[in-house]
């Protein structure tokens, strides 16, 4: 599998079939111009089908996961609707194709993670924050409910009190807190988060076949339109 088309991940391949992606627009904490969110679509195919990948983990460049959507992404949406359901097809393909990717993936969250770039992060089949982290689902805060990923798993992860109270506060949530209502599975010092990643990854299983429980079933329903 040639990743050499994307422009805004990077691939490294690691021992035991591990394959490292990296969300790398740092000048931007990584925040998802419309390249990259295109590309945050496109991986997870690719990842599931390549031979050479047992398990993908990804991370961000810098001191961010993603800061969300890059405002002049956003601003291109102002009174364009194609382009705007555009976004919002993408927000959507995001989600369910990690849930359709066969390989496990493991999101180790190092920074600040937003909108798409938080969709990433808590759809992985395991996620690892790092202490110092940040996450927040800010969609409230822009005058729209929660996207896909939030609406679909946050309930399932949390319970639905603590969902619907970060959900409709748009709060920040530290690592620590993250893991002690079960948004996250684990929690670690920022020094430790990618070595933790890396053992996870070299001592999990080889294909999803295993972990099919880690992320919800696709329901044969209509999709609600994404606000990632």
């Amino acid at each position: 599998m040639d990743f050499a088309d994307y422009r805004h991940l990077l691939f490294e391949r690691r021992p035991d079939g591990v394959l490292l992606i990296t969300i790398n627009r740092p000048d931007r904490m990584n925040a998802t111009d419309e390249v990259l969110h295109n590309e945050l679509v496109r991986v997870w195919p690719d990842v599931s089908s390549d031979p050479e990948t047992r398990v993908a983990v990804i991370t961000g460049a810098g001191r961010a996961f993603s800061a969300g959507g890059d405002l002049a992404m956003v601003q291109t949406q102002i009174g364009n609707f194609p382009k705007m359901a555009g976004i919002m097809r993408e927000a959507a393909a995001i989600v369910y194709n990690i849930i359709d990717c066969e390989k496990p993936i493991i999101s180790a969250i190092n920074g600040v993670a937003v909108g798409a770039g938080l969709a990433v992060a808590i759809m992985a089949d395991i996620s690892i924050m790092a202490e110092e982290a940040r996450i927040t689902d800010g969609h409230i805060r822009l005058g729209v409910g929660a996207g896909d990923h939030a609406a679909i798993i946050w309930p399932l992860l949390c319970g639905m009190a603590k969902a619907k109270y970060y959900l409709l506060t748009a709060d920040f949530i530290d690592g620590r807190e993250a893991e002690r209502i079960g948004l996250v599975s684990r929690c670690v010092p920022g020094e430790q988060l990618m070595p933790t990643a890396f053992e996870v990854a070299t001592a999990g299983p080889s294909a999803r076949s295993t972990t099919g429980c880690a992320r919800p079933a696709r329901s044969s329903t209509p999709r609600s339109p994404s606000r990632c």
